[in-house]
């Protein structure tokens, strides 16, 4: 006797997975209308800057924080959570593009020592501070870092590897408000210091392109003590870009506190905008990179950040910046006069 025929009907065939890049196809239509604002407000922010002075990349977050309302806004937040997470890794990456191994060696030893001591002293001070204060470690070496080495740009990149939460996001928004801010005013101050004690052009750019936060400020307060003191002090300022991928990758590999930053991902051990960094000056440095792109490349780097912090805007609060509380401030502040004292004590020790 034959066995009945087996009449149970058989799964439908799995559909076939996309590769990556065709995901990535299906979902830009929906970046679109976020990533269309905070370009906007990136070019507003630029707008602004150019008419009135003042670093663009605070007009942009301050510009961003008006829109907020459209951060939770399905049609809108795709596209404003992809600007604040990826645009900024490409402008550090292309930070890099600026940078050769040959203007660090033309600063001489002395220089490099000096500024390698800045740098660390002021992330050791960060982090001292903040456990003064009661904050949290990740956030006193973001904001050390940020002083110590370019100001937003280090702020965005240190909170690519450091853990993500809604904390340290709020605490990243504040930094680059007030480090923003204190550059601008470090960009009049650094001056009137500099004609007061008499300071020679070399003593002068070390000064001022050791301590500035932001890059746009060192040249703005260099050259208007005269070309030498301009040139100088940008590649002074240009050493302390270069830290941004060692401090990083240290930074990066700290076990810190899962009790401070949240139940986010782990972040990765050697990201990707890092090694793009790293390749980047590697290659400037061998000739690689034509003179004609520099410009170009240093504007696509400056707009990323801009469109990032601009979207770090949307995505806070007026209201998250007030919580932040005097505490983060004061680290700050106190971070940026460690900076400029032991800086401006060196330069005046060396002109004895």
């Amino acid at each position: 006797m034959t066995e009945p025929a087996d009449t149970t009907l058989a799964p439908p065939p799995s559909a076939p997975r996309l590769p990556a890049w065709a995901q990535a196809l299906m979902r830009l239509p929906r970046l679109w209308p976020g990533s269309l604002l905070c370009g906007l407000i990136a070019v507003a922010g630029h707008a602004v800057a150019g008419l009135h002075g003042g670093p663009p990349l605070l007009y942009a977050l301050l510009f961003g924080l008006c829109f907020n309302f459209l951060a939770a806004d399905p049609q809108t937040r795709p596209g404003i959570d992809c600007c604040a997470r990826h645009l900024l890794r490409i402008g550090v990456a292309l930070l890099g593009a600026r940078i050769t191994v040959t203007q660090i060696a033309g600063l001489g030893l002395n220089t490099v020592v000096v500024v390698l001591a800045a740098v660390a002293s002021t992330l050791v001070v960060a982090a001292l501070l903040a456990r003064a204060l009661r904050l949290p470690l990740a956030q006193g070496l973001l904001s050390g870092g940020a002083t110590a080495i370019c100001g937003a740009s280090a702020a965005m990149a240190l909170s690519a590897v450091l853990p993500r939460s809604r904390e340290q996001e709020r605490f990243t928004l504040v930094a680059v408000v007030t480090v923003a801010s204190l550059s601008t005013l470090a960009m009049v101050v650094h001056p009137l210091i500099v004609r007061v004690l008499q300071l020679s052009p070399p003593l002068a750019a070390l000064f001022i392109g050791g301590t500035i936060h932001d890059v746009a400020q060192v040249v703005g307060a260099g050259y208007s003590l005269g070309p030498a003191v301009g040139d100088q002090a940008t590649l002074v300022k240009l050493l302390r870009v270069a830290l941004l991928a060692p401090v990083v990758l240290v930074i990066g590999l700290l076990p810190l506190s899962r009790s401070a930053a949240g139940d986010g991902p782990k972040p990765p051990l050697l990201p990707g905008f890092l090694l793009a960094f790293l390749a980047l000056v590697g290659l400037n440095s061998l000739g690689g990179i034509p003179v004609r792109w520099t410009p170009l490349l240093n504007d696509v780097s400056r707009m990323a950040f801009a469109v990032a912090i601009a979207a770090l805007g949307v995505r806070s609060s007026w209201r998250a910046v007030l919580q932040a509380g005097w505490r983060v401030f004061a680290l700050l502040l106190a971070e940026t006069l460690w900076l400029t004292g032991f800086v401006l004590l060196v330069a005046l020790w060396c002109g004895r």
